[in-house]
């Protein structure tokens, strides 16, 4: 009860002068323009990947099962016992260790930048469609764009007998073709450029609106790896001829290469602007090409190459992740997928043993807190600190919050706390506080697994159920505490913005 109390009084403070000297605690004022929205995101904003390695084999589907994901999930009978039954196998020990196997394998496929075959059959489509009804998702298949003619064009026959197939089985499902065509040639021999390319998304569409079920079903694509050297034509190519046949158009990001990157690299406020940057390159792209189609980041993650090794998988990713969701909403990019839901490399968002990572928890309350109105917040600061503390600011989530409530999302990347001077319109309202902290101090802390909200450690209760994530009720106050190496969600809750009503 004492350590809740500390919390308390410290992340209450108010206009207490700040300290002198070294000690001082710099204080950073917000600029918040609560009257309109800047976006709206889907829905959908924060999406998960499932790699196709895993899901074309039906006991890593399996195991994949056991996963509760969506917040407030409520499964069906029907779900649960097929939950149980997954459970059952994952605890028997060989589904495990074939598991730990697959990763290893995986692993060294994405060091190596080769393809590696894999067979879906009927019952891999029953799987996935299983898992994602049962957890409440859209799924979105990618259909394999490596299939060509002796002409170099798609070659469609396989995709039309799964279409068949799902047809029958009265799947809802939505559509990739391909995953970064300019990596084709690197990884398979096969050089298509962007004019083909977008004949081919053509002729898919051609196929999805014959097919009847899925005459309005999503089409999404190219998903090219973020543009570069000379394959960076591919996106206005494929636009050009194939623009007119997607629902949205998708591209991937990661920061750093995972070989190479280090635990600076999370912190570096100029890695992070890196996104800004290419999403730019992508907006203009797009925009002139083929205006008005919605941009997605069809996969992304912190670094390329299958992750970091302790660095993209413990705390200090969150840091590169939350600048990620709060950058795009910020630019308008309408869905980020992230890269991976389990396995396939060391970004995953649950570990070996299928137990949360930081970015899982991170990933949870960003459901449950952030609403799709994406608001304006500037920063300013006299002593540069502006720069290790980064601010986002959305409507609260009508499902969790009234109207005219917001949430600030901030990180201080730094080792010094920081306080965080609100304006009076919001300075009045109650605030719920979410701050994410490792579970050990300092830098040593930034490579810990496990995770700390509001000073408990989260952990989940069982297999399928998550811990409350309650957030800490304070009076009004002028200051917010943003400590070392944190991320928080700060929720105004009557905070009465007129572009969250």
């Amino acid at each position: 009860m004492k350590a809740l109390l500390l919390l308390l009084s410290v992340l209450s403070s108010r206009t207490r002068g700040a300290r002198l000297g070294a000690d001082r605690v710099p204080v950073l004022e917000l600029r918040l323009d609560l009257s309109a929205a800047r976006h709206r995101l889907d829905p959908r904003f924060l999406s998960v990947t499932i790699d196709a390695s895993l899901a074309a084999e039906e006991r890593f589907m399996l195991a994949a099962q056991v996963i509760r994901t969506g917040p407030g999930c409520d499964c069906s009978t029907a779900c649960r016992g097929l939950r149980r039954r997954a459970a059952s196998r994952l605890a028997g020990g060989s589904l495990k260790q074939n598991w730990t196997q697959q990763l290893l394998l995986l692993q060294k496929e994405e060091q190596q930048r080769e393809y590696r075959r894999s067979r879906f059959t009927e019952e891999t489509v029953d799987q996935l469609q299983s898992f994602s009804s049962c957890c409440g998702l859209d799924l979105i298949f990618g259909l394999n764009a490596l299939l060509r003619t002796p002409r170099n064009s798609w070659n469609s026959s396989n995709a039309a007998a799964l279409l068949r197939y799902c047809q029958a089985r009265r799947y809802r499902m939505s559509w990739e073709l391909g995953n970064e065509p300019n990596s084709f040639e690197k990884k398979a021999g096969i050089r298509v450029d962007g004019g083909q390319l977008g004949r081919d998304f053509t002729l898919l569409r051609t196929m999805l609106t014959r097919s009847g079920l899925y005459r309005d079903a999503g089409l999404f694509g190219p998903d090219v790896g973020q543009p570069r050297d000379h394959r960076a034509d591919i996106l206005g190519g494929f636009l050009q001829s194939g623009g007119g046949a997607i629902d949205a158009c998708t591209w991937h990001h990661y920061y750093v290469n995972g070989r190479e990157a280090s635990l600076e690299n999370f912190l570096d406020p100029e890695v992070l602007d890196s996104l800004a940057v290419k999403t730019r390159e992508v907006l203009e792209t797009v925009e002139k090409a083929s205006p008005g189609t919605p941009v997605w980041l069809g996969e992304t993650s912190s670094a390329f190459g299958g992750g970091a090794p302790g660095l993209s998988d413990s705390f200090v990713a969150g840091f590169m992740w939350l600048d990620k969701l709060g950058v795009a909403a910020r630019m308008g990019l309408g869905v980020v997928m992230r890269q991976v839901l389990v396995g396939a490399g060391s970004y995953h968002l649950l570990d070996d043993d299928l137990n949360p990572l930081p970015d899982f928890w991170l990933s949870v309350l960003h459901k449950r807190l952030v609403g799709p109105e994406v608001l304006k917040v500037e920063t300013v600061s006299e002593d540069g600190v502006d720069r290790r503390v980064r601010s986002y600011l959305h409507c609260a989530s009508r499902r969790s919050y009234r109207d005219g409530a917001v949430v600030l999302m901030s990180m201080n990347l730094g080792q010094k706390p920081v306080r965080m001077l609100v304006p009076v319109l919001v300075s009045n309202s109650t605030v719920e506080t979410f701050v994410l902290q490792s579970d050990r101090p300092g830098e040593d802390g930034l490579r810990s697994r496990s995770v700390k909200l509001n000073g408990v450690l989260l952990e989940m209760l069982d297999d399928e159920t998550l811990p409350q994530l309650r957030g800490v009720p304070l009076p009004p106050s002028d200051h917010l505490q943003l400590p070392a190496f944190s991320l928080a969600f700060f929720v105004f809750t009557d905070a009465g913005a007129a572009a969250c009503r």
